[in-house]
């Protein structure tokens, strides 16, 4: 099943959110290549390098282990969205301590 998610792109110095779907890629081949390619040629924008460094990382540990790489996917996505959550929690929580505090 192919996933979906939003990363935010460059187009010609300009971010903007673009959602990008990841399936399993075939052998070799970068995740997110033929999309990458449509956004330039089409857009006039890129996925940063960052983002595709990242995705052609996850492509090789499930070949690697064998695991399939969309699922490897979305854990990974799902993690980074539970950090940012975590980390949202935690700012409303010092903030509200702080709040407290000047009482």
């Amino acid at each position: 099943m192919v996933k979906k998610f939003t990363a935010n792109c460059d187009f010609g110095g300009r971010k903007s959110p673009v959602t990008l779907y990841v399936g399993n890629p075939s052998t070799g081949s970068h995740p997110l290549n033929f999309q990458n390619k449509w956004l330039a040629d089409n857009k006039g924008g890129s996925v940063p390098s960052e983002i595709m460094s990242s995705f052609s990382k996850l492509a090789e540990i499930s070949e690697k282990n064998r695991v399939s790489f969309e699922d490897l996917c979305a854990y990974v996505i799902d993690e980074l969205k539970s950090i940012e959550t975590l980390a949202a929690d935690a700012k409303q929580a010092n903030a509200l301590s702080k709040k407290d505090e000047k009482k």
